[in-house]
């Protein structure tokens, strides 16, 4: 029994606060005055009774009623019912008029019956009677209003005292003592909610697609926001959406109506379900986070940053027709030519039920087969049962749908678990659709009739559970007369008597507790399971593991066994491809285990390394997205087989199989703990049962024996939970300590399979735990269990989980934390006591360290060991001019996504993965080597492409095909749609990786056009920019030098900037003397023969070259300017002192500058290169215009060419640092000179000119332009 109303309660207007801004509201009187011990009093009632705000009004309006929902501390929820009318103020002072609405300007008192302030008659209860409380409040209102003969004392205490059974459907009749009849009618089922037509309303509202989004939104925890005119549509509104959750419960705020003074509750970082009032709607809009619905307009509003997850496909559109049909029945018929009479809508309380009922089938096909995930942990003394969720989505088909991930991730399928997953409980509709009703929905998908009676039969079973007796009793509630509340001479409400309330409610409840307690046994029965996950879609998909293929496996694993190298070296490959299926690799566990069980554990070299790779292989696929089962097989078989390396020393499968990922997720490691545990947990009780060592344990019918092993751990459980209560305080004692012990042992146990697997065999090495996240452990979690303890969690988590410490780099200790931190969580959540815990965290770092030491000898002896016999590296046949620049790099060419090279649905040879060498040349990357398929014969496998083409060059990690572990590698994408995927051998070190890299880089964008392969040919490549480096090839230059002296005598050099050849010859040949920075002695500095000779001495091929260069715009610009001319003779009319150079004439001095250009007179073009190199880009300083009539100079040049910090360094610590020093030194004395003679130059020609204002600082001369 429980009661009707907790608490009664008259909240007036507050006179006494101050009157600017918003009126207050106070409580007047509340009843019972003093709290009871089960239900305290809700605060803050005042501010919900007029969410809007205490406001006073002009007029009397009608009495308005809505329900408010408050919860408290403990998640529990009170209805708080407000009926809220209108009294006149009798001592209004005229200071209230700037809070009276639409009030003209008036002077003086106000008239008392003119303002009317609001009161508030409120009831909270725990039970959800919206009809009940409307009919009690209007009655109370109703002797108030219309001053019946009855006492409100009387009434007051009558409903404060008024006891309600449980659900059951029961009714109860009642009266408050003033000739009314009411009747309460609880529900058949609790668990189910009550709607009465709120839903259907709902979608009478916004529609079918709308409400469809809100219920997505609401299962992915999203925020949802409903603004209405109306305060009792809102409540409705929020009802209707949580009640279509069902079987979920919302877990996070819900506030069906929220009073404007908690606005700011909006901005709450939780999703929520909240309800505003349509007068705040332009405060609500600049929420960016939030799903906004209009329930008035029918529309909602999804902001961009929101991406809104959908029901997976056909459910979705399975939903969206069958609601169209509930809804708009004459849809179908709309297009006949002869329609049926008009079809009628089921009545508004029945189309309500046949929507949710939509909806709860919904749910049975998303979580079918659900309580085959359950993984059961503890039995006693309360259920603690954990969700595999991986297992589930992977075999429903929906591992990469994010809104089913979604929901089983939120706070709402948490408590779901919590609630159905004990096996024995009370049952209600949604358990017995899920279990036995799938396959019926299933079949109707394409009958649409046997699908709408599905759905009315559902509905029926909704409609009955909230009316069970159709025959209702009669029942009279007395209303107000009409039009009550615009009577002038009303009297407030009066003040009741508080003393004579709370006697009657003593005297009723006396009488109440002499009454025989109508309680309601709960009927709980074991829950049924149902039939296990199945696919959501019906895929045809290609078997690709066939018998063949299995036996493939089968025959390869017999051939290591027998020791038959030969025949496992033929078909090893083949395996290995057909472990890329999961029945391959759930084969491979078992013939494995098999071997085990034969005790033939103990293998040669060579065996051990067959196994290893093909565990390996086995390995690779399991990725967090998968059930993990194939990882859970094999971690038993890691310690089982084994090696010997020298006496007392022996190499177990898990050293070699730790590269993997898997090792270093909390997830597998959780969900393989719960399987193990409960298979500990059902052998404790399937021991007991058959040797009938514990009586409690025993049935009335006793099975066979066979039909043990065919109980699941849940029928245990279902059976154990039935018998806890029959047994003894000490009996229960014991299997509590018996069910702890087990948990504790597997702990143990898993520690030790941890500390194998994650500790290195090279512990030097610590990839996986640096490469891993593990301190995301609670967003990472595959854990949903039912009684699980936040609070210690959170404690021993929080310790570490901040910065890491400065020991992170010791491997011991990163793994002793790894460790920790699983069994802290598993631990506390299996409810293994605090003191146990301890002991394990103990335990850990010794076991940790027990195994570093064993690991030593182990690791020694493996590297001593003689190594795999490894292909001859092939070396690639270079093209005319083409030379090797790093030599091969041993790797393994993995395949790129292309059919032809891996024998797929094309056919042929399997010719990739390919071991052999990467190369790069002047021209190219080029990998040569063969496949590691030997049913292939002898075939080599070549790919390259030009340098030039690569777009890009990317690091990354990938499976080695043949070891099966992770190596390092690298992915090279060309401008030709080629790919190259290499992984390095281990051979290869990180640093030689590195060398090849940047080699590979310095090629692909070179200095200077001239260092590409095109220019090059045959020659070392040219360093203009760059300081000198080793010289390399010194054969290759003398061949150039050959090749360039026969090209001279034969007269077919073309200099100029356009490098084209006009007559027949096979390559494009640059005379070498024609570009600075290219003397075999020093490519830096520049030799006496390289400087441009004058037009006396220049050769008949030349003299063409250079009438061609004074052709140009900008030589005719410069004599027009009069800035010089470009001949060097002495014959010159009078003294220059700037002269035009065309030492850039092939643009190898400066990139950016014009082939001509105006320097000092002084300056000689052999120092040009050194001074240009103290500037960016070579950009020295020389003059580009001159001011006809002033003289005035302007000069251009880049900035200034500083060493940065790491080039300091470099410098220092390279062996040519001395000869680098000199190089700078002489630079900066030649750029010294050459500023000078500007100076000097610009000097002269000023005083020239007559212009002696000119002041020579090296300020002018140093403030370069950047043009």
């Amino acid at each position: 029994m429980a009661r009707l109303a907790d608490y009664f309660i008259v909240v007036g207007y507050d006179h006494e606060k101050p009157g600017s801004g918003e009126g207050l509201g106070k409580i007047i009187q509340r009843f019972p005055q003093k709290d009871w011990d089960d239900t305290p009093f809700p605060q803050g009632i005042e501010l919900f009774c007029q969410p809007g705000g205490w406001q006073l009004s002009r007029e009397r309006k009608q009495p308005t009623f809505f329900v408010v929902v408050l919860t408290d501390i403990d998640s529990d929820r009170h209805y708080c019912s407000c009926l809220t009318f209108y009294e006149a103020e009798i001592n209004l002072q005229g200071t209230k008029k700037e809070e009276i609405e639409g009030e003209a300007e008036v002077s003086g008192l106000i008239q008392p019956a003119e303002v009317f302030a609001p009161k508030s008659l409120v009831l909270v209860s725990r039970l959800y009677y919206p009809e009940i409380f409307r009919a009690c409040l209007g009655l109370i209102y109703t002797v108030y209003v219309d001053s019946l003969n009855v006492s409100l004392e009387s009434l007051i205490a009558n409903l404060c005292a008024c006891l309600v059974p449980a659900a059951g459907g029961s009714q109860k009749l009642f009266s408050l003592g003033a000739g009314d009849r009411q009747l309460i009618q609880t529900p058949l089922h609790d668990s189910l909610p009550v709607t009465g037509t709120s839903v259907a309303l709902l979608f009478q509202q916004l529609g079918i697609q709308n409400v469809l989004s809100l219920f997505c939104a609401v299962l992915t925890e999203n925020k949802v926001l409903f603004h209405s005119a109306s305060f009792q549509r809102l409540s409705d509104a929020c009802r209707a959406l949580e009640s279509l959750m069902f079987p979920l419960k919302y877990s996070y705020p819900y506030i069906p109506i929220l009073p404007a003074q908690l606005l700011e509750v909006l901005s709450s970082p939780t999703p929520f379900i909240i309800g505003v009032h349509s007068v705040f709607k332009t405060d609500i809009h600049e929420l960016l986070d939030v799903i906004i619905a209009d329930l008035d307009g029918g529309t909602i509003k999804i902001p961009e940053c929101i991406h809104l997850s959908s029901l997976p496909e056909p459910l979705l559109h399975q939903t969206q027709s069958a609601l169209s049909l509930i809804l708009h029945p004459d849809l179908e018929v709309a297009d006949h030519a002869f329609p049926p009479p008009r079809t009628a809508l089921s009545h508004s309380k029945m189309l309500d039920k046949e929507v949710r009922a939509v909806f709860l089938r919904l749910f049975a096909q998303l979580f079918q087969g659900y309580r085959s995930c359950l993984q059961l942990i503890r039995i006693h003394a309360e259920p603690v049962i954990h969700f595999h969720k991986t297992a589930f989505l992977g075999q429903r088909g929906l591992v990469e749908n994010d809104f089913l991930t979604k929901v089983l991730n939120g706070m709402a399928f948490a408590g779901f678990v919590s609630e159905r997953g004990p096996p024995y409980r009370s049952c209600d509709l949604f358990d017995e659709l899920v279990a036995f009703e799938v396959e019926r929905i299933k079949v109707e998908e394409n009958s649409p009739v046997k699908m709408i009676k599905h759905v009315r039969e559902l509905a029926e079973q909704l409609f009955k559970n909230e009316n069970p007796n159709p025959h209702m009793a009669f029942q009279k509630v007395p209303r107000p007369t009409e039009g009550s509340h615009l009577r002038v001479h009303i009297l407030p409400f009066p003040k009741i008597n508080e003393a004579r309330v709370q006697e009657l409610i003593q005297e009723n409840l006396a009488k109440n507790q002499n009454a025989p307690p109508a309680t309601r046994v709960e009927k709980k029965c074991v829950v049924p399971a149902g039939p296990p996950v199945v696919s959501i879609m019906d895929k045809v998909t290609t078997v690709f593991n066939s018998a063949q293929r299995l036996e493939v496996v089968r025959n390869c694993i017999s051939f290591i066994f027998e020791n038959k190298i030969l025949e496992t070296e033929k078909t090893l490959p083949a395996a290995l491809r057909a472990l890329k299926g999961k029945a391959a690799r759930q084969c491979l566990t078992d013939e494995l285990g098999l071997h085990v069980q034969q005790n033939r554990a103990i293998l040669d070299h060579q065996q051990f390394d067959y196994i290893i790779r093909m565990m390996n292989c086995t390995l690779q696929d399991c990725s967090s997205l998968e059930e993990y089962n194939i990882a859970a097989a094999l971690l038993p078989l890691t310690s089982a087989f084994y090696r010997k390396l020298a006496p007392g020393v022996s190499q177990f499968a898990y050293t070699c199989v730790q590269d993997h990922p898997i090792w270093t997720n909390q997830q597998f490691w959780e969900t393989t703990f719960y399987n193990a545990v409960q298979e500990q947990v059902r052998s404790l009780y399937l021991s007991a049962k058959e040797d009938n060592h514990a009586p409690h344990l025993k049935q009335k019918d006793k099975l066979p024996d066979n039909q043990y092993q065919e109980k699941t751990a849940m029928d245990l459980a279902a059976e154990q939970l039935r018998l806890w209560p029959t047994l003894s305080k000490l009996t229960q004692q014991e299997l509590v300590q018996h069910e702890e012990s087990t948990v504790f042992s597997q702990a143990i146990h898993f520690a030790n399979l941890m500390v194998n697997l994650l500790v290195p065999l090279d512990t030097s090495k610590n990839k996986l735990l640096r490469t891993s996240a593990p301190g995301d452990w609670e967003s990472g979690s595959n854990s949903i269990v039912t009684n699980s303890i936040a609070g210690s969690v959170a404690e021993s988590y929080d310790t570490e989980s901040g910065f890491e410490d400065s020991e992170n780099n010791d491997i011991a200790n990163s793994v002793v934390r790894f460790i920790t931190r699983f069994i802290d969580k598993v631990c506390t959540e299996s409810g293994v006591t605090q003191d146990h815990i301890k002991s394990l965290h103990c335990m850990i770092p010794g076991i940790v360290a027990m195994h570093i030491e064993t690991l030593e000898a182990v690791h020694r002896e493996s590297r001593r060991l003689p190594p795999i016999q490894k292909p001859k590296i092939l070396r690639p046949a270079l093209l005319p001019g083409e030379e090797i620049v790093c030599e091969g790099l041993r790797v393994l060419l993995d395949p790129d996504g292309r059919e032809e090279a891996t024998g797929g649905l094309l056919g042929g040879p399997q010719l990739l993965p390919a071991e052999g060498a990467l190369f790069l040349t002047t021209y190219r990357i080029l990998f040569r080597g063969t496949p590691h398929d030997q049913l292939v014969g002898e075939q080599t496998v070549v790919r390259s492409f030009p340098i030039a083409s690569i777009t890009k060059e990317k690091k990354i990690t990938m499976q080695n095909q043949l070891q099966q572990n992770m190596q390092e590698g690298l992915q090279i994408t060309s401008a030709s749609f080629q790919l190259i995927k290499v992984a390095f051998d281990e051979e290869v070190s990180p640093e030689v990786v590195e060398i090849f890299k940047k080699q590979l880089m310095k090629f692909r964008y070179p200095q200077s056009i001239f260092s590409t392969f095109a220019f090059a040919a045959g020659q070392t490549t040219p360093q203009i920019i760059l300081p000198k480096q080793k010289e390399k090839n010194t054969s290759f230059r003398t061949f150039s030098k050959t090749i360039v002296k026969g090209a001279k005598r034969a007269g077919k050099m073309t200099i100029g900037r356009q490098y084209l050849l006009k007559k027949k010859t096979g390559t494009i040949v640059e005379e070498r003397v024609s570009r600075p920075g290219w003397n075999e002695d020093d490519d830096v500095s520049v030799s006496d023969e390289s400087e441009l000779p004058t037009s006396t001495t220049l050769k008949a091929s030349e003299k063409s070259t250079m009438e061609q260069l004074v052709e140009k715009a900008c030589f005719r610009d410069y004599q027009r300017l009069g800035l010089g001319t470009i001949s060097g003779s002495s014959s010159r009319s009078r003294p220059e002192y700037f002269r035009i150079t065309a030492s850039n004439r092939m643009y190898s001095l400066c990139r950016s500058y014009p082939g001509l250009l105006v320097v000092p007179q002084a300056v000689q073009d052999s120092s040009l290169p050194r001074v240009a190199r103290c500037y960016r880009h070579n950009r020295l300083p020389v003059v580009c215009w001159k001011n006809s009539r002033s003289g005035t100079l302007l000069l251009r040049s880049g900035g200034f060419h500083g060493k940065g910090v790491v080039g300091l360094f470099k410098s220092q610590n390279s062996p040519q640092a001395a000869p680098t020093s000199s190089l700078e030194s002489s630079s900066s004395i030649e750029q010294e000179k050459y500023l000078q003679a500007l100076l000097n130059a610009v000097s002269v020609h000023q005083k020239l000119r007559g212009n002696s204002t000119l002041t020579v600082r090296p300020a002018f001369a140093l403030s370069p332009v950047i043009m």
